[in-house]
């Protein structure tokens, strides 16, 4: 290693929209064991990996907080990053979201006003903020929808994204849903069950759910379901596999179907159990809209 240069651990780069969990990510971070900065300017990322290339091993992990409290300092963040990341393989950013609505509720709750406000409304803020952020979130490597999230909740998440535990180099979250409740905004990849028969319409399965061994067994067997799962496996392989060379660390599948309640729910768990066998990767199952009818 030449003068002047120094190795560093993982380095997490956390930003998004006021008001989506920035502070909670933060605590669940640094309870992990992360060095947590918080509104750091963005360009104070270098000295900061320069300072945890001195340290070592003793900032094995280090996670800054950068958001537009930094004002005019904050739109230098793109150009940061991308001048970073060549020289900084292990580099992510995440970017944290929440539907508008949901944002202007949580600020209505704590009764602050949203830091881009100015003269005008919540709403007014929270708009003029998703324009700033909009490049941002599109370069993004994990973008964290939180609206259906309580704290609690996404400090789970965020340790089961973010903890050493396995040695898993992508984490997979195949997530049905139902398109009635809208697409999830945090989806890298789409597909849509309501090509097959709906069990909604059989009277012994419309109560039942897509968890249930009979529900399955009927969306199993309709005609095309094997072959989409024979299809959709093999083209998504190589995807997954890529991520991992690009040092992607998290992506999301969702399956939907009318209610996310029968044919997105068997499918998806029946995805996820052949997507498992994909080295490197960790896969869990999540139902979003299961129980909402």
């Amino acid at each position: 290693m030449a003068d002047g240069e120094h190795t560093t651990g993982e380095i997490l780069i956390v930003t998004g929209m006021s008001g989506a969990g920035r502070s909670t990510v933060a605590n669940a971070l640094e309870d992990m064991g992360w060095y947590v900065v918080d509104n750091l300017p963005p360009q104070m990322l270098r000295p900061l990996l320069d300072l945890s290339g001195l340290a070592g091993g003793a900032l094995p992990r280090v996670a800054a907080v950068v958001d537009v409290r930094g004002g005019s300092l904050f739109t230098e963040l793109p150009e940061v990053t991308r001048a970073l990341r060549g020289a900084r393989q292990q580099l992510r950013v995440v970017f944290l979201d929440a539907s508008d609505d949901v944002l202007v509720r949580r600020y209505e709750a704590v009764r602050r006003p949203h830091p881009l406000q100015e003269d005008g409304t919540i709403v007014d803020g929270i708009r003029r903020e998703r324009g700033r952020l909009a490049s941002i979130r599109e370069s993004a490597d994990v973008v964290i929808d939180t609206s259906d999230f309580n704290i609690h909740q996404l400090a789970s998440h965020v340790v089961e994204l973010f903890s050493e535990s396995g040695a898993a180099r992508h984490t997979l979250t195949i997530l049905s849903f139902g398109f009635k409740y809208g697409l999830p905004v945090d989806a890298d990849m789409v597909a849509d069950m309501r090509f097959l028969p709906n069990p909604y319409w059989e009277d012994d399965l419309r109560a039942l759910t897509g968890e249930d061994a009979a529900v399955r067994e009927f969306v199993l067997a309709q005609a095309g379901a094997a072959d989409f799962l024979d299809a959709y496996t093999a083209a998504v392989t190589p995807v997954l596999e890529g991520y991992q060379r690009e040092n992607k660390r998290h992506s999301v599948i969702a399956i939907g179907c009318t209610g996310g309640k029968h044919r997105s729910v068997a499918m998806a768990a029946e995805l996820g159990a052949r997507l498992s066998a994909v080295p490197g990767v960790a896969v869990r199952v999540m139902h979003r809209d299961l129980g909402r009818e």
